[in-house]
């Protein structure tokens, strides 16, 4: 994870067609600049970078599913809840499955465990609109690099 370039997915553990569901692992590092502000003495991951992270696996998700015909960028976040607190070091276990898909949208619900124990859950919805100049080919070599399997990027 490197949280000063918003990479927030380390890499995907699966990806299921068929299911329409991705699971993704992250570690919290060890160090970072955001820990020295949130909270001094005593360092958290943001809540804000908890949903960031959901959104970047519902994205892979979604990139996965419509084949990277589109780009999802992230317009909505519902019903989020944070049950528990992540610090340096934590392993995170990160799980999207489509919920709905129409009309230039996607729905994706997502959640994030660490060690077994729930830590967040959100709803998030995503516009899908083309890619920017460039983007395309970015997204699907950083895809690859996190280990979406290859015929799909």
């Amino acid at each position: 994870m490197r949280l000063e370039y918003f990479q927030m997915i380390d890499r995907i553990a699966s990806f299921s067609d068929a299911e329409e569901r991705i699971e993704a692992r992250s570690t919290v590092p060890d160090a970072s600049p955001v820990f020295e502000g949130h909270f001094p003495g005593h360092p958290l991951m943001p809540g804000v970078l908890l949903t960031e992270t959901m959104a970047q696996a519902s994205g892979y998700l979604i990139l996965g599913l419509i084949r990277f015909t589109h780009m999802p960028f992230l317009a909505g976040v519902e019903k989020a809840k944070f049950r528990s607190f992540v610090g340096p070091g934590a392993p995170l276990e990160i799980v999207a499955t489509r919920a709905h898909q129409g009309s230039g949208y996607a729905v994706t619900r997502a959640t994030i465990a660490s060690d077994g124990k729930a830590i967040c859950n959100a709803e998030l919805m995503f516009k899908l609109m083309p890619f920017p100049d460039g983007l395309s080919a970015q997204m699907r070599a950083q895809a690859a690099e996190i280990g979406l399997v290859q015929e799909i990027a």
